[in-house]
C-alpha cells in the first residue's frame, strides 16, 4: 500500500469508551479533534494516521452494544395475537430499535463519505455479529466500502497499533452462529413464557413474587437448565436419609508429636461387623509399621485465567456475584488494566511477550520483589505457564496489561511450590491404618497467590518394622451428610461442565433466576430454588420431558459452534433445533396438567377467570373470520363450558358455543378437507353419556367451521349450557343454566326466560320422562331392526310431539309415537304408515351424508329440499333458519350477530 491521495477511514468500536481510548491511542493525543454525531453519546474522534504507508483521515465513532434487535414481526407481537406454538415459525425481522436511530443515522452520514470501514467491535461472536449489523447500516447507504477488521485484545498501544497495521476480513461464520443463538433462543423463549405465564399467572395466588399482576414466568432454553442444577441439588439434600456407620480411629504420641491415623476400610455401615473387627484390634493392639514413603509433590500455580475461572474465583475467595465480577472486569478492560475479559482461552501462545507482563510488575509493593526474581535468569524460577487446552482463538487469557499500584490482578506464571509428603502405614490385627503429614519446603508462587494454602500437619519419623501400642483406639460412629447447596462456583461449573450458555452469557442467566425469583442466594453465596422455581421444574419433570435438563441446550450450543467453524449451515442447525423444541413444547402443553399438579402443591388456587387452564390458554382451530386478525381457539369460559372464540376479544367477540355435554376437548392436527377459508382444525370430543342421546357416539372428531351435522344436531338437542356444575367452583347446575340463558335463546321455544334443558314444551308425561331419563325404546325399527329413541319434536307445527327415531346413522327412518300407540302395539294398516312416513323422510334427503361431509344445502339445482339430513325433529330442515338474524345460512350457535 502506498502513501499518496488520503482516503477517508471509518472506525467503529463498541462503546464509546473504547472508541476514546482506541482514538487516543492511535493519534498519540497529537492533533486529535473531536465533535458531536447525532446521539450525544456517541462522539466522532477526528486525527490523520499512516495504514502501511497509506494517508488516512481516521473518524472513530461507536455503537452501544447491538445496534439491531431481533423480533417477531407485528401481527405476532402481542402476546394473545397467536398460538404460542405458532412462534417457531412466525416471521421475524432484525431492525434498529428506536433508541438507536440516532447512532444509526450517525453511521449512515459518515459513512457516505468514506472509502473504508475498520471495525474495532469486541473479538468474540457477539462482537463479530454487531460488526455485521455495522456493515448492513453502513453498505445500505455506500456499498463501494472497503470493510475490514481490527483483532485486539487490550487497550494498550501495542495491542492497538497491532491491530490497525494488520487488518483481517470479518468473520461471517461467527456472525451466523450469534444470529441462530438470537433466533432460537427467542422462538423457545417466546413460546414457552407466554405458554406458562398465560397457564399460571393468574390461576395460582404466587404472593412470593409480589402483587405486580404483570409478572412474567418466563422460561429460557438457558435460565431453565440453571435453574435445573439448583432444584437437583435441593431435592438431593431434600430426600438424603441419614445413615449411621462406624469406624475405627488411631492416635499415637510418640512423644515427638501425635499422629492420627485413619482405617483404611473407610465407614463400615454394618454395626455388628465393626464390633467384630474392632474387638480384633483391640485384643491385639500392637501397631507394626509396614510401609513409610517420602516423596516431593509439586503445587502448581492456577492455570491462566479464563472468564469462567475468573468468575469462580472472584466467587470463592471474595464473595463476588459473577455479575459484578463481570462488570468490574469491563471496567479494567476499558481502562487498560487488563486483557479482555470474556475469553475461553486457558493457555497462552507462543506469540504472547510473558516477559514483558512481568516486567511491568516489578514497581509493585506486594510481588514487585518476586517479579524481579522471576526474571533473574540466575533464579532458575521461571518457567512458561501451564495451559488448560482451551482456546477459542480469538483472545489470550485474562492477564494484566499495564503496571497498577493497587491489587487489581495477578498473573499466574510462577513456579510450582515444592513440599514433602510423609504417608505412614500401619498393621494391627490385619486391619490396615494411615496417615500422611506435609512440609513446604519452598513457597515460591504461594508467597504472592495468597488465596491457597498448602498447609499440613507434620508427623514423627518412623521406620519400617517398628513396633509401638496405640495411645488411643476407638470404634466411633458418625451418620452421613448430605451434599452442600451450589455456591455460585459450583454453579458456573456445572454449566461450563454441560455447555450451559457461554462465557459471556453465564452471568446473564444467573441473575435472571434471581430477578425471576426462581432461586435465592445467601450470604454464603449459595442457591436455594423458590417455592415458584421448583414448582416449575417439578411439572416439567413429572411430564417425562427432561426440560430442566442441560442435554437439549447443550446439543443446540454444540450445533451452533459448529456454525462458528463452517461446519454446519446457520439455516440446517435452525430447522433442527426448533423442529426439536416444537415437539417439546406440543408435549408440554398436552401434559399441561402436570404444571397444574405441581403447582398447586406450593400455592393456593386464584379466583381469577385465569383459574382454569383451559380458559388461560387456548389451542388454535382456525383465524377469525370476522376480524381477520386474530386466531379463534378453543377454551373454557368461567362456568367450565367449552368455547371456540377470537383471542382478539374485547375488540372483536367473535365466538362458536359449543355443546354442554363436553366432558372433554382437544384440539387435533387434523384438518377439515371441506371448510374454506383454512385450515380449520378438527376437535376430538368427548360428551358425558349420560346427557346425549344413545345413538350418538361419547367419542367424536368434529369440525367447528359448519360441516359437521353431528356437532350441530347436539348443539340443538343439549344446548350450550353444561348440566354439571364448573369444576371447582361450587356452582349448583342450575346457576349455570340460569347463566347461559341469558346469552342465548330456547331452541325450543325461542323464549329468553329459561334454557332449552328447562323448557317447559319438553315437560311431558311419566312415560316420555323415563324414556328420555334412560334412552330405553321396545320399539324396533321397520327398516333395519335397530331399537329406536323416543325423541321430542321442537318445530312450530309439532313442539312437545314424540316420535321415535332409528339410532343407526345409515337410517332415516322415524314414526310418531302418538302413531304407534293409537295402533295397539302397532297392526300392519300402522306399520304400513309408518314405513310410509319413513320413506317420505328418506325421500326428501336421497342424498344424505351421514358423515361428517359438507352436505348441507345438496340437490338444490334439481328442485330438491335444500336440507340433506333429517332432524332431530323427524323432519326436514329446509326452512330452518337463525332465531337469532334470520339468516338460513347458518344456525344460531354460529351466528356472528350472537351476543352483539
Amino acid at each position: 500500500m502506498a502513501g499518496g491521495r488520503p482516503i477517508t477511514v471509518l472506525n467503529v468500536a463498541e462503546k464509546p469508551s473504547v472508541a476514546k481510548s482506541v482514538a487516543t491511542i492511535l493519534s498519540r493525543n497529537q492533533g486529535l479533534r473531536v465533535r458531536e454525531g447525532r446521539s450525544r453519546y456517541n462522539k466522532i474522534f477526528e486525527f490523520n494516521y499512516a495504514i502501511r504507508g497509506q494517508s488516512c483521515n481516521m473518524l472513530v465513532t461507536s455503537v452501544t452494544g447491538h445496534l439491531m434487535e431481533l423480533e417477531f414481526e407485528e401481527r405476532y407481537r402481542k402476546w394473545h395475537s397467536c398460538d404460542p406454538v405458532e412462534l417457531f415459525n412466525a416471521p421475524v425481522r432484525k431492525l434498529v430499535p428506536e433508541d438507536k436511530m440516532d447512532i444509526k443515522r450517525t453511521l449512515e452520514q459518515e459513512a457516505r463519505r468514506c472509502q473504508w470501514l475498520v471495525l474495532w467491535l469486541d473479538c468474540d461472536r457477539e462482537g463479530e455479529n454487531i460488526a455485521f449489523e455495522v456493515v448492513e447500516v453502513c453498505t445500505t447507504v455506500n456499498r463501494h466500502l472497503n470493510i475490514k477488521r481490527a483483532h485486539f485484545s487490550a487497550l494498550i498501544e501495542r495491542d492497538i497499533h497491532e491491530a490497525v497495521q494488520n487488518l483481517v476480513q470479518p468473520n461471517k461464520y461467527f456472525a451466523d452462529a450469534v444470529d441462530a443463538r438470537q433466533e432460537i433462543d427467542l422462538r423457545i423463549g417466546a413460546s414457552f413464557t407466554r405458554f406458562q405465564t398465560m397457564l399460571l399467572k393468574d390461576a395460582f395466588n404466587i404472593d412470593s413474587v409480589g402483587d405486580d399482576r404483570n409478572v412474567v414466568l418466563s422460561y429460557g432454553p438457558c435460565q431453565f437448565p440453571t435453574l435445573g442444577f439448583v432444584v437437583e441439588r435441593y431435592w438431593e439434600i431434600q430426600s438424603h436419609e441419614p445413615e449411621e456407620f462406624w469406624t475405627i480411629n488411631c492416635s499415637h504420641n510418640s512423644g515427638d508429636g501425635i499422629s492420627t491415623f485413619s482405617w483404611t476400610r473407610g465407614n463400615l455401615f454394618d454395626y455388628t461387623c465393626a464390633v467384630v473387627l474392632y474387638e480384633m484390634c483391640v485384643e491385639e493392639s500392637t501397631a507394626t509399621v509396614v510401609n513409610v514413603r517420602r516423596q516431593e509433590t509439586l503445587k502448581y500455580p492456577p492455570h491462566p485465567l479464563n472468564t469462567i475461572e475468573l468468575e469462580k474465583r472472584a466467587s470463592r475467595y471474595f464473595r463476588m456475584s459473577s455479575e459484578h465480577t463481570m462488570k468490574v472486569a469491563e471496567d479494567l478492560y476499558q481502562a487498560g488494566f487488563i486483557s479482555y475479559p470474556r475469553t475461553e482461552t486457558d493457555c497462552f501462545s507462543q506469540r504472547t511477550d510473558l516477559h514483558g507482563i512481568v516486567q511491568e510488575q516489578q514497581e509493585h509493593q506486594i510481588w514487585g520483589a518476586y517479579a524481579q526474581r522471576l526474571l533473574d535468569p540466575g533464579s532458575g524460577l521461571w518457567r512458561n505457564p501451564s495451559g488448560g487446552g482451551h482456546d477459542d482463538k480469538a483472545h489470550p487469557p485474562i492477564h494484566p496489561t499495564k503496571f497498577s499500584a493497587g491489587e487489581r490482578g495477578w498473573s499466574q506464571d510462577h513456579h510450582p511450590a515444592v513440599g514433602a509428603v510423609t504417608t505412614v502405614e500401619i498393621d494391627i490385627a490385619g486391619e490396615l491404618f494411615s496417615t500422611s503429614g506435609r512440609m513446604i519446603l519452598a513457597r515460591n508462587y504461594l508467597d504472592v497467590y495468597r488465596f491457597e494454602s498448602w498447609g499440613g500437619s507434620t508427623i514423627p519419623t518412623y521406620a519400617s518394622g517398628q513396633q509401638f501400642v496405640p495411645t488411643t483406639l476407638t470404634l466411633d460412629s458418625g451418620v452421613t451428610r448430605p451434599p452442600p447447596l451450589l455456591s455460585e462456583a459450583d454453579l458456573l461449573s456445572c454449566m461450563d461442565k454441560e455447555g450451559i450458555g457461554t462465557d459471556a452469557t453465564m452471568h446473564d442467566h444467573i441473575k435472571k433466576l434471581l430477578d425471576r425469583f426462581y432461586a435465592t442466594k445467601d450470604a454464603n453465596t449459595r442457591f436455594t430454588p423458590t417455592n415458584l422455581g421448583e414448582a416449575l421444574v417439578m411439572g416439567y419433570d413429572d411430564m417425562g420431558y427432561k426440560l430442566w435438563k442441560p442435554h437439549l441446550r447443550a446439543l443446540m450450543e454444540h450445533e451452533m459452534k459448529a456454525v462458528s467453524e463452517g461446519i454446519k449451515r446457520k439455516d440446517e442447525v435452525l430447522a433442527t433445533c426448533l423442529q426439536q423444541m416444537k415437539s417439546c413444547f406440543l408435549d408440554a402443553r398436552f401434559n399441561k396438567q402436570k404444571l397444574f399438579e405441581a403447582m398447586e402443591v406450593f400455592f393456593e388456587r386464584s379466583n381469577g377467570s385465569g383459574g382454569d387452564e383451559n380458559h388461560a390458554v387456548g389451542e388454535v382451530v382456525q383465524r377469525c373470520r370476522l376480524c381477520q386478525d386474530s386466531d379463534m381457539v378453543l377454551k373454557r369460559n368461567r362456568d367450565g363450558n367449552y368455547m371456540v372464540g377470537c383471542l382478539g376479544f374485547p375488540q372483536c367477540r367473535n365466538v362458536v358455543w359449543l355443546p354442554g355435554s363436553i366432558a372433554e376437548a382437544a384440539v387435533t392436527s387434523n384438518r377439515c378437507n371441506s371448510c374454506t377459508p383454512g385450515p380449520v382444525y378438527l376437535i376430538q370430543f368427548k360428551f358425558r353419556q349420560l346427557e346425549i342421546p344413545p345413538n350418538y357416539n361419547p367419542n367424536h372428531l368434529g369440525c367447528i367451521g359448519g360441516c359437521d351435522d353431528i356437532l350441530r344436531q347436539l348443539t340443538e338437542i343439549c344446548g350450550t349450557g353444561s348440566r354439571i356444575s364448573a369444576r371447582g367452583r361450587g356452582t349448583s347446575s342450575s346457576s349455570v343454566q340460569r347463566g347461559n340463558t341469558a346469552q342465548s335463546v330456547c331452541v325450543f321455544c325461542q323464549q329468553l326466560d329459561h334454557s332449552s334443558n328447562d323448557c317447559p314444551s319438553q315437560v311431558v308425561g311419566s312415560r316420555s320422562a323415563r324414556h328420555r331419563q334412560t334412552g330405553e325404546s321396545s320399539f324396533s325399527c321397520s327398516n333395519c331392526g335397530t331399537p329406536c329413541v323416543l325423541r321430542t319434536a321442537n318445530t312450530t307445527n309439532n313442539r312437545g310431539r314424540k316420535f321415535y327415531k332409528c339410532q343407526s346413522q345409515e337410517c332415516n327412518f322415524f314414526a310418531w309415537e302418538d302413531s304407534v300407540d293409537s295402533v295397539n302395539g302397532g297392526n300392519s294398516a300402522a306399520q304400513s304408515n309408518i314405513r310410509s312416513s319413513a320413506s317420505a323422510a328418506s325421500n326428501t334427503n336421497p342424498g344424505r351424508n351421514t358423515g361428517r361431509g359438507r352436505g348441507w344445502g345438496q340437490g338444490q339445482g334439481q328442485g330438491q329440499i335444500a336440507a340433506t339430513f333429517v332432524s332431530a325433529t323427524g323432519e326436514p330442515i329446509s326452512d330452518r333458519r337463525c332465531f337469532v338474524c334470520g339468516d338460513p345460512s347458518h344456525f344460531a350457535n354460529v351466528c356472528p350477530n350472537r351476543g352483539a
